[in-house]
């Protein structure tokens, strides 16, 4: 692993690259929504949307000096899901103001634990296009830690910007998704520059081939030298030095599943950068992804230190 580099020596602990939504979200349907009819529901919430988004907001809320590049419309001085980022105290700077295409817009139907979603993004085409400039590359340099929230297309891209940053000690997470368009060894050869990755158990065994979450496990630490996987509501494990890590999530009452998984990387980061061990670090990525899962929307539940400090504690107690 990258040697993790001194406070004092970056601008940030954690930047986020990645591409962000504007969330239009409906929730709390009394039936199913099916075409042809009409759904009516008094639950309705716009919020900042994406893996960038949530993961950002959730660690910088409990401290963490984050900032994030991703690339907007000139719509996005309006909206208020940006001017949220602002009020979240996530840096800006680098990021990409288009003229000519709108905000990325997702709109999602949550019924009971399951959700559907409908995406408008030609804004994201070609979202590693930003490793050109200069100002992009000169922040990521500025952070301790990097952490890739979109799909890893055109390795010829990130390959020269993902060794510049290890070089640098810059440690590197990736939250990749799945996408059947991408051939398993251009994955490759973008994570194994990456310290963590974090995917889920669907996306782990669709990666990998594997049947079960530990057999994932165990392939993917070929490939990353700390892999993950996150098991929603039974928690999340970790295999580092060939042990294996597991911790439960929290119970606590689902509302939205949206973003819960990106909300537990940003825990699990801010733990990481703040030089907790392997066990806290998967309980602080659980405390995240199980509190953003109460309310709707990624960010909506999240904790402040406060109330994470006391559901650490809790988790440490056993």
């Amino acid at each position: 692993m990258a040697k993790r580099r001194d406070y004092r020596e970056n601008e940030f602990d954690l930047v986020v690259f990645g591409e962000f939504f504007s969330d239009m979200i409906f929730y709390q349907l009394p039936q199913r929504p099916r075409f042809g009819e009409e759904s009516k529901t008094n639950s309705f919430l716009v919020t900042p949307g994406g893996g960038l988004s949530t993961t950002a907001i959730a660690a910088s809320r409990l401290g963490t000096v984050t900032g994030i590049i991703t690339r907007v419309g000139a719509d996005a001085k309006y909206l208020p899901t940006w001017s949220q980022i602002g009020h979240e105290k996530l840096d800006i700077t680098a990021c990409e103001f288009r003229k000519d295409l709108p905000t990325a817009l997702t709109v999602c139907i949550a019924y009971k634990t399951d959700r559907m979603m409908v995406t408008h993004e030609p804004i994201n085409r070609r979202l590693e296009d930003l490793l050109d400039h200069e100002a992009v590359r000169r922040k990521l340099g500025r952070a301790r830690h990097v952490h890739l929230a979109c799909a890893l297309r055109r390795p010829a891209k990130w390959q020269p910007v993902l060794r510049g940053l290890r070089e640098r000690g810059v440690t590197i997470s990736a939250d990749f998704g799945w996408n059947p368009d991408i051939s398993v060894n251009q994955l490759i050869s973008i994570i194994r520059y990456c310290d963590f990755i974090f995917p889920n158990e669907h996306e782990a065994r669709a990666v990998t081939g594997a049947t079960s979450p530990m057999k994932a496990l165990d392939q993917l630490q070929k490939w990353v030298r700390v892999p993950l996987v996150k098991l929603g509501a039974k928690g999340a494990l970790l295999m580092a030095e060939g042990k294996v890590y597991r911790q439960p999530a929290p119970q606590v009452p689902l509302v939205d599943a949206t973003g819960a998984g990106d909300a537990f990387n940003g825990g699990f980061l801010h733990a990481f950068l703040h030089g907790m061990g392997w066990d806290d670090c998967l309980r602080a990525g659980n405390i995240c992804g199980s509190l953003a899962g109460t309310r709707p929307g990624g960010s909506q539940g999240l904790p402040g230190p406060r109330e994470y400090k006391q559901r650490m504690t809790e988790l440490q107690r056993g």
